[in-house]
């Protein structure tokens, strides 16, 4: 799968699984203070992520995910090594 599809499934996922508009999700975007999501909200998108592209994230990698762009890299580098 190219990034660009990838990104732009993880983003329509994004918006479905945290009722954001999909035009206010973008590469960079934060996910607490631009998109304004909990960390309840961020454990359910990790899982729902998990759950679509068949990766495992962890909870030290998803930790570190501040932006949009930063989740893309991390599911695109874990399907890459599967």
């Amino acid at each position: 799968m190219q990034r660009s599809e990838l990104e732009s499934k993880l983003m329509d996922l994004m918006a479905r699984e945290l009722d954001i508009p999909r035009d206010e999700i973008t590469p960079e975007a934060s996910f607490t203070e631009d998109l304004e999501v909990d960390s309840l909200g961020v454990v359910e998108l990790l899982m729902a992520l998990e759950d679509e592209f068949g990766v495992r994230i962890s909870d030290d990698e998803a930790e570190g995910l501040i932006t949009v762009g930063e989740a893309v890299e991390l599911v695109e580098k874990k399907m890459a090594a599967s």
